[in-house]
């Protein structure tokens, strides 16, 4: 996902306009009585719109089997993005025949749709609960206190490493310390040494960095196999994976993303997290120009990179790549490293949702419709789909989805508020500039800053936060051995 094409989409959300009605994915209007004749009378029918077509041989399937088990109809309808929100209210209130009873939503938006009043409130419902959804889940889909929405798939990042050249990394050094003043026959046994599968799983596990801090010390010692161009590698340029190194400590929203009551931007803890994303700038040198997210997952698919940042598309094409033998690697997902021993990480995630419209006149069915579809119908929704199931009943056919699950469940979702529509943008820019070297404090002060002059209608100035002095660190030097060099580039023996 890139976060920079759903930002321009809620941009274009502004006035109320109208969107072309069809069914299915052929957009086609159907007239009445032309679909009581296709679909045998007269029965309760609901529409459900959606606007990603990876869906649609699913949810057609699901409105089917829904249908037959309940005497109804489900009629899929496949819309475009643009306008989305829009093309609901305008149907809601000039179509009652063929309007969205239910649609599917993303969290950032269901603020704008509860308050336009085309999300119902969900009251009493068995399934949202923390036995069913993460409790990130249910936040997601909280505007006001209120559940107004199903929570249906997500989307976070994870750290992704090249598990083949770990497991390389940990044979070698196994392999060293066994054959260390080894003379005669134990030096003949520990030159044909190997590892046991259990111990070489549990070696890698603790090989994986916990911490930032711990990540530059496995890149300072790695020596890298020649293909390598890039310990640690990830599109620098889109705020989606850059936000888990301040997203425990800037608050926008509080945990629903929806309480303007709760604005924390300018702390010491985001400047002292920014201080360590800066820093890798020194190591790991990337130029947000010349990199996208496409391009850093083929680097690591060509194994040029040991570690990158992802989100949960990546599955999919690695798993293509592995079978088309374009990635002769293994590979493993790791919930994102704490920023240091005092400073924790957090990942932004984006539910999508299932809602029911607060126009429709079949709110009873909507919601039995909703709950289908969000916690009894999941069977293979991965693999029909490429989507990650948010119910816990669903059971994830890749290992390694539970990985990006882990991440989802301590991850903070995007927030709802109308009145910081443009936090993010401002955000992305923010890392920008603090990438390329400039003031951290100056910079997070004047974003806390903006935001709260939007919010409160009126100037504010926030007090400036003095920074504990610290000992200036001695720049390290790098030998050109082999190893790690100062520029956060590789070389090789």
């Amino acid at each position: 996902m890139i976060l920079r094409k759903r930002l321009t989409a809620m941009l274009l959300v502004i006035g109320m306009t109208a969107g072309v009605i069809g069914v299915g994915a052929s957009g086609v209007t159907v007239p009445k009585e032309t679909e009581e004749s296709l679909f045998g009378g007269k029965k309760d029918t609901i529409y459900f719109w959606y606007t990603d077509d990876a869906l649609s041989d699913y949810v057609n399937s699901a409105a089917v089997n829904f249908g037959e088990a309940n005497d109804v109809r489900v009629i899929p309808v496949l819309k475009s993005g643009r306008e989305y929100v829009e093309a609901v209210n305008y149907a809601s209130l000039h179509d009652e025949e063929q309007m969205p009873d239910v649609y599917l939503l993303s969290n950032d938006s269901l603020g704008k749709a509860y308050l336009a009043g085309l999300a119902a409130e969900i009251k009493d419902s068995p399934v949202c609960t923390p036995e069913v959804f993460p409790q990130s889940a249910l936040s997601a889909v909280t505007y006001d206190g209120k559940i107004i929405a199903y929570p249906y798939y997500f989307e976070t990042s994870a750290y992704l490493y090249n598990k083949t050249y770990l497991e390389d990394f940990v044979k070698e050094r196994l392999k060293e310390e066994a054959g260390a003043g080894a003379e005669g026959e134990e030096a003949e046994e520990a030159a044909e040494f190997s590892v046991p599968q259990e111990q070489l799983e549990a070696s890698v596990q603790e090989l994986l960095p916990q911490t930032m801090d711990e990540l530059l010390s496995f890149a300072d010692a790695y020596i890298a196999p020649e293909a390598v161009e890039s310990i640690l590698k990830w599109d620098v340029s889109d705020i989606f994976y850059n936000y888990y190194f301040i997203g425990q400590y800037m608050v926008v929203g509080g945990e629903a993303g929806d309480d303007e009551n709760q604005i924390d931007i300018y702390n010491l803890e985001s400047i002292e997290c920014l201080k360590v994303y800066q820093k890798l700038n020194q190591f790991f040198y990337i130029e947000p120009d010349m990199v996208t997210y496409d391009s850093v997952l083929q680097d690591f698919i060509d194994g040029k990179v040991v570690f990158s940042v992802v989100t949960n598309d990546a599955i999919a094409r690695l798993e293509e790549a592995g079978e088309d033998g374009s990635f002769p690697f293994e590979y493993g997902i790791m919930t994102v490293p704490r920023i240091s021993e005092a400073l924790a990480g957090r990942s932004l995630s984006v539910t999508n949702a299932v809602v029911v419209n607060g126009y429709s006149g079949q709110q009873e069915l909507a919601n039995r419709f909703a709950t289908y579809l969000t916690t009894e119908y999941l069977d293979n929704f991965y693999t029909r789909t490429g989507k990650t199931a948010s119910s816990y009943h669903a059971a994830y056919e890749n290992f390694w989805l539970n990985a990006f699950r882990s991440e989802y469940e301590k991850s903070i979702p995007m927030p709802k508020m109308i009145e910081t529509s443009n936090f993010w943008i401002q955000l992305e820019i923010l890392f920008s500039r603090v990438w390329n070297g400039e003031n951290i404090n100056d910079l997070v002060r004047g974003l806390s800053e903006q935001m709260m002059t939007q919010i409160l209608g009126q100037p504010f100035t926030e007090e400036y936060i003095e920074e504990p002095q610290t000992e200036p660190e001695e720049e390290e030097e790098y030998i050109d051995d082999g190893e790690t060099m100062d520029d956060g580039e590789v070389t090789n023996q």
